[in-house]
């Protein structure tokens, strides 16, 4: 398995977790966002990835 794919899964894995805990805590439209950024990283590996 490829480095970058590893990365992708995980930077997307970690931005679901983030969006999942926005609405658990306070500050959720931050974590929101920060979910938001992370996923759209993991996606953006995997599409240059092909």
């Amino acid at each position: 398995m490829k480095p970058r794919r590893i990365v992708a899964g995980v930077l997307v894995v970690l931005g679901a977790v983030l969006m999942f805990g926005a609405a658990q805590t306070p500050a959720g439209a931050a974590v929101m966002a920060l979910g938001v950024l992370v996923e759209v990283a993991g996606i953006a590996l995997e599409r240059r990835r092909r």
